[in-house]
């Protein structure tokens, strides 16, 4: 199961994702309460470079904008919707997480990833469920929008997703993170997925 804590804004907050050993960590670019410069997200980051891949997450940028974050902050992943994806230029190398939403039409072709949320990003929303179940059967999904440490379990075992992604749903107040929080959600998406992984285990 693959684990990202998005939303990062506090050294706090990049160390309990550390400690629980998530695989994934986000910095924000887009218009939100969690929004940082690239300067300040390099600076976040810095502990983590080596140890989990550290995302660019960013909504409808403008390629000056997408140039600095690049530049500046070096992310191992970009994630941002799949229509400006198609319409930046990005570096050959750079690792791409398109984001697709509940509700919008889904093309034939999907990328090999992808994530899937609510209608909007970072509000808490939850993301349809069996929308999301019929699109991991057709390729690597991230289930984000909702989860928290309370519902988790359930979201793995009706999409049975590649990974999960969470925000607001591990904070103690708007853009700031809970480091409990944190262990808790990751503690219960790895027991969520345990089973799922022992029995392909026995299977093969």
């Amino acid at each position: 199961m693959w684990i990202k804590i998005c939303g990062m804004t506090t050294p706090a907050a990049v160390a309990a994702a550390l400690e629980a050993r998530a695989d994934a960590i986000g910095f924000v670019f887009a218009p939100s309460p969690r929004h940082l410069s690239p300067q300040r997200a390099r600076e976040l980051a810095a502990p983590a470079r080596g140890r989990v891949s550290c995302v660019a997450v960013t909504r409808h940028p403008t390629q000056a904008v997408l140039d600095d974050i690049l530049s500046v902050f070096r992310p191992d992943l970009l994630q941002s919707d799949a229509d400006d994806l198609r319409t930046l230029r990005l570096p050959a190398a750079l690792e791409l997480l398109p984001v697709m939403r509940a509700g919008e039409p889904l093309p034939e072709k999907l990328p090999q990833r992808l994530l899937f949320e609510g209608p909007e990003s970072g509000a808490g929303l939850a993301a349809d469920w069996q929308a999301a179940q019929a699109c991991a059967r057709r390729t690597q999904l991230v289930l984000a929008g909702g989860l928290n440490s309370g519902n988790v379990a359930a979201a793995i075992a009706a999409v049975r997703p590649f990974g999960v992604d969470v925000s607001s749903g591990v904070e103690e107040r708007t853009g700031i993170k809970s480091p409990l929080a944190i262990m808790q959600f990751v503690a219960a998406a790895r027991a969520a997925a345990a089973p799922a992984l022992k029995l392909s285990g026995d299977s093969s």
